[in-house]
């Protein structure tokens, strides 16, 4: 597929577990931008599909952004900003930029930016996202702010789940240096299967603190690892696959959740949750399982069902899950993973 204007670039094609996305920009810096932003996500570029695509983004860069409608409903969304939404279609005011997403045979997304960063700024980073997960969610694939790993012993998935700082990477990371199977340290993809609810990896790189890179990461990875800013505080950013070649999986019909937060404390404790409680905090870390009306009830529904297949703790990080190959071991005696 070729764009008719010789100076925008021509569209590109993406896949993720079945879907198919129509990526379009409308300036080819911009769209430099985006291509180097999907190299850290785990989309499959395709060369050619010989069918519809299921979800059409485009991008454009203007100081005048499209006019917002009035009488439709209005609330301000968690992560920051606000939301315009009318039945099926709404509206992203993110300060910066703006997105549009409307349904019909296929899922459109239109994002404006009034202004060209000369990076992937975090700004462009997260309207991106925004726009990415908003139409895979109107294709039943739901994010969730969470690691997933695997035991290699007994093959059972656990997913981590919690927002920045909780120790989500840094847990995944020890128990990749044991040999653990992952999907990703922090941003995931759930959806219903025969066997039920699979999540899947969608973040490609790893982001932990300068700090645990110090003391975790070996010195010989030369200039793979970068500094990033990440919600207010600098991460070191790494490809694992780097340092764990064939441990990477591409997805797991999770046994285990895990809500960690990090204690000031030596030993590491657990308590198991019930399933209502497993929901509530699912729901707490799927904010758009309420926002988005559309979807809302089938987003819940895969929310409940993984309550249902699942086992889920509280997890009290202590400093003993840093030793190595103790977080592996108590794992596998606590949570019978």
């Amino acid at each position: 597929m070729r764009s008719q204007d010789l100076n925008r670039p021509a569209p590109e094609v993406y896949s993720v577990a079945g879907r198919f996305l129509f990526i379009d920009v409308s300036d080819s810096r911009l769209a430099a931008l985006v291509e180097q932003l999907f190299t850290g996500w785990l989309l499959t570029r395709m060369e050619y599909v010989d069918q519809k695509p299921d979800i059409r983004i485009t991008f454009h860069i203007g100081q005048s952004l499209p006019e917002i409608p009035r009488g439709w409903d209005h609330f301000e969304i968690a992560e920051g900003g606000q939301c315009y939404s009318n039945k099926d279609s709404y509206y992203l005011d993110l300060s910066h930029s703006l997105l549009f997403l409307h349904q019909d045979a296929a899922v459109e997304v239109k994002v404006w930016l009034r202004n060209l960063p000369d990076l992937p700024d975090a700004g462009l980073a997260r309207v991106t996202s925004f726009a990415v997960c908003a139409a895979l969610r109107r294709c039943g694939l739901f994010e969730l702010h969470a690691a997933g790993v695997i035991s290699p012993e007994s093959g059972k998935g656990a997913l981590i789940i919690g927002g920045s700082g909780s120790g989500k990477s840094t847990l995944t990371l020890e128990l990749a240096k044991s040999g653990w199977h992952y999907l990703s340290d922090d941003e995931l993809l759930l959806g219903n299967t025969g066997e039920g609810v699979e999540a899947r990896g969608f973040r490609s790189f790893f982001a932990v603190t300068p700090e645990i890179a110090v003391a975790s990461l070996p010195s010989n990875l030369g200039d793979s690892p970068v500094q990033v800013a990440a919600e207010n505080n600098t991460k070191t950013c790494f490809e694992p696959a780097t340092l764990f070649p064939r441990t990477h999986s591409q997805s797991v019909i999770p046994a285990v959740l895990l809500f960690p937060v990090i204690s000031a404390v030596d030993d590491t404790k657990a308590n198991e949750l019930t399933q209502a409680e497993t929901m509530m905090r699912l729901v707490r870390a799927c904010p758009w399982a309420t926002y988005d009306r559309a979807i809302a009830n089938t987003n819940l529904a895969v929310l409940s069902r993984l309550a249902r297949q699942t086992r889920a703790f509280d997890l009290f990080s202590g400093t003993d899950l840093l030793r190595p190959g103790f977080a592996a071991d108590w794992l596998k005696q606590n949570t019978q993973l």
